[in-house]
Order: C-alpha cells, then structure tokens, then sequence
C-alpha cells in the first residue's frame, strides 16, 4: 500500500459522503472513501449492503443524489462550484469514464464481434486509434490474459472464463488508471474463477490501482492492500486485510466473516 495517506496528493479517487436512494430505499448513505494510486482495495459485504452501487456511481452508471466524487485530483460529474451545483458537460464526462475501467459481472460482450474486435472497438472509435495499432495492441492483450490463440473466437463459442477475460482485456485496451470490479467471477461455474482471478491477481502484481467488490475473500485476503467492510449502504469497518479478517473490530464485521467460514475453515463468501 502507498506510503502515504489516503486523500494526499497520490490519492486517484475520492468519495465524500456519497448517499444515492432508489425510490425510498437509501443503498447508499454517506459513504467516504479514498483510493491511493496503485492501491488495490476490496470491498465485502453481504448482498445489498450497496456495493455494486457504489462502482457504478464511480463510473456514472448511476448519479449520486449527494456528495462529491474526485478522480484525479479533480471533481466530477457533478460538485459545487462558487456556491452553485455544476454538471460537467458530456465530453468531460465520457473523457473521465474513459480512464476508469470495468468488469461486470455479466460479461457484457458484443456478440457479433470477435473477441479481438470486441477489444479493439473502443480504441478505435472511442480513443481513435489507428486500426492497426489497436489491433496490435488487442492481441497484445488477449496474450496477456492467456487467449492469444482465440482472437477469432465469437462470445458464444467461448466459455464464462475466457469471456471474463476478453471482457478485462476490452478494459485494458482503454489504457485505464483505475479498474472497477464488481463480482467479476460470481457468474462463472467454480473450475473457471481461478483463471479469471490469476489475471487480476497479475494486474495486482503490475501496480494497477483496482477497486474490487468481490464475495472471493481468499482473493481479498492475500491481493488486498485494505478491505472495506460495507453493510446497510455504509462503511462499517476497513484496514488492512491481516486486521480485517484476524481480529475485526466491530461485531457486524465479525458476524459476517464468521458467517462465511466455510466447513473447511477457508474463507469463503456465499453470495
């Protein structure tokens, strides 16, 4: 984890007291965050405790009803300004989504593409790269998370694994400072999360900044530079991953852990 502290000048992205409600359903109520670039932070937490909430208001899937995002050092989206609410206008907007990657759960492919073309699209008419470089540049990536040889494979001739994959190479090819993940193997059948959380775990291993809802504690536990325990639309405990899940200081925290102990005794979340 970066020396220094989160909201300092290395911090990437910030969140101050955050809230969005549904209708009369507050799923998000005052939430604060920082991320430190290079970070990588895992959010756990049982079913709707408003973490995947929490990464769409991050990319502007969803609007916050209040509170302020920062990427970069800089508010977006929308944030006071000289007393007045502002909005940023739709080129700023999709020029701030365009450094923030994301996964899905569901993989999100375009079907009718292969999965370089599914990659490639974005570069070229998003980023407007030559056609040539961002192809070069797709089957750089589609090696880098192992599917060299499938570049001309159709979604459906893939399996969940290898979709996830294209679907984080499609991410990559953005040249993101900041990857989103919200359950990004809680679609696949348990033989094929592993190759999926060995390409995120070598992301880790590179510096990439990742902020990761994720039910995979294992994965929490050991890639994790701090764990943010979420409940009810709020943060309830973070700290480091040894902290979090040896000797968590609040008692939801506990319960929950405790509530995921599989009989084998490994960390394990269930939904």
């Amino acid at each position: 984890m970066p020396d220094a502290a989160p909201g300092s000048d290395t911090t990437i992205l910030a969140l101050h007291g955050i809230s969005k409600s549904y209708g009369h359903l507050a799923v998000l109520r005052q939430v604060t965050l920082a991320i430190d670039k290079g970070e990588v932070v895992c959010i756990i937490g049982p079913s709707g405790a408003g973490k995947s909430t929490l990464l769409r208001c991050v990319n502007h899937l969803d609007s916050v009803d209040s509170g302020t995002i920062s990427f970069e050092g800089r508010p977006v989206y929308r944030y006071p300004l000289a007393g007045r609410m502002v909005t940023d206008p739709d080129r700023r907007i999709e020029e701030v989504r365009a450094r923030i990657g994301m996964v899905f759960q569901s993989f999100n492919l375009f079907p009718h593409l292969t999965a370089l073309g599914n990659i490639v699209e974005a570069p070229i008419h998003v980023l407007r790269e030559r056609p040539d470089a961002a192809l070069a540049r797709g089957r750089d990536l589609l090696a880098k998370v192992g599917l060299r040889e499938k570049e001309n494979a159709y979604p459906h001739q893939l399996s969940g694994g290898q979709q996830q994959r294209v679907a984080i190479a499609r991410a990559l090819a953005m040249n993101p400072k900041l990857m989103l993940f919200d359950e990004a193997t809680s679609a696949l059948d348990p033989e094929l999360v592993g190759e999926v959380l060995r390409v995120m775990r070598q992301l880790a291993a590179e510096g990439m900044t990742m902020l990761v809802v994720t039910h995979e504690m294992d994965f929490a536990r050991d890639v994790a530079d701090r764990v943010v325990f979420m409940a009810d639309g709020i943060i309830v405990e973070e700290g480091p991953p040894g902290a979090i899940f040896s000797a968590p200081a609040n008692p939801r925290t506990r319960q929950f852990l405790q509530n995921v102990l599989d009989r084998s005794g490994r960390l394990q979340a269930n939904g």
